[in-house]
């Protein structure tokens, strides 16, 4: 395969994730959020199952306790990033969703920073000034602008980031990166479908009449996305890998004003850019650091 076509690959994934966040949004005109997340992440479970056996057929060794509570943790955080992700798209756009989503990119080495006591690159503090930038920007020039669903949308940045270190820890301790995927897939079903069942209504109406969006997310987002990722970052660079996989911000952007008609003021396209420039940041320039000190 060729560069150009594996950055295809990481393009088409992008548009996928980028789509995914419209599909959430326009879902939750028919059925409760957590019903939504439950039976999302149930379909991808059941997508990635068959996976899972063939990658466990060839597994070095077996999984302790300690690997299935690793994987527990990654299904919880994950969990965490889902639902206040699902209940911030009820008062905040797709645009503000998608954007402020992507800030994981940055989130995750600070939380190496102050959790891991890792030492950070320099880029770090000046991509996470812009990204606090970008956020008050595209509140309009105030944080008192900002709604819930952007507050919460914040908080799911920081569980998608917990949520990475976590797997990319678990991942080098067992190699299993479809093991630790079915297992997180199955824990946030479980812990959705338990908490919609308690507080959400639902019929079989509701569920039909969302079925496209939860086939989508459940099949596209979580399952071929994810391969097309895998397949593409083998045969491209990882700072040409970071710029197509950083699009998906864009395309929920893009998607969001072509099929929903959102609209943004001029500062707040201004915050969006501070915030993907922030994303790129974080993830070029250490690679290119990385490639100047290999060269010399």
């Amino acid at each position: 395969m060729s560069r150009i076509q594996a950055n295809l690959l990481l393009l088409v994934a992008a548009a996928i994730w980028g789509g995914g966040f419209v599909a959430q949004s326009t879902a939750m005109k028919a059925i409760g959020p957590f019903w939504f997340i439950g039976l999302r992440f149930a379909v991808a479970t059941i997508v990635v199952l068959p996976f899972v056996w063939m990658e466990s057929r060839k597994a070095a060794k077996p999984l302790t306790r300690s690997d299935r509570f690793s994987f527990l943790l990654i299904g919880i955080a994950l969990f965490g990033g889902a639902a206040t992700q699902q209940l911030g798209l009820l008062t905040t756009t797709v645009t503000n969703s998608s954007f402020i989503t992507g800030l994981y990119v940055v989130f995750v080495p600070l939380i190496g920073v102050i959790f891991l006591r890792r030492s950070p690159h320099w880029i770090i503090w000046p991509a996470a000034l812009m990204a606090l930038c970008g956020i008050y920007l595209l509140s309009g020039g105030s944080f008192l602008r900002l709604t819930v669903g952007d507050f919460l949308t914040v908080v799911c940045a920081l569980f998608w980031a917990a949520q990475i270190v976590l797997a990319g820890s678990a991942v080098k301790e067992t190699g299993r990166p479809l093991g630790i995927s079915v297992t997180q897939f199955a824990v946030c079903a479980v812990l959705a479908l338990a908490i919609a069942a308690a507080i959400e209504p639902i019929s079989i109406a509701a569920i039909r009449a969302v079925l496209g969006e939860i086939l989508y997310v459940g099949i596209f987002s979580s399952g071929l996305a994810f391969a097309l990722q895998i397949i593409g970052q083998r045969y491209t660079t990882a700072p040409q890998a970071a710029i197509f996989l950083a699009s998906e911000a864009l395309f929920g952007a893009s998607l969001g004003a072509l099929l929903l008609g959102e609209t943004m003021s001029q500062l707040g396209y201004i915050g969006c850019a501070l915030m993907f420039a922030a994303m790129l940041a974080v993830e070029l320039v250490p690679q290119l650091a990385r490639r100047r000190s290999a060269a010399a």
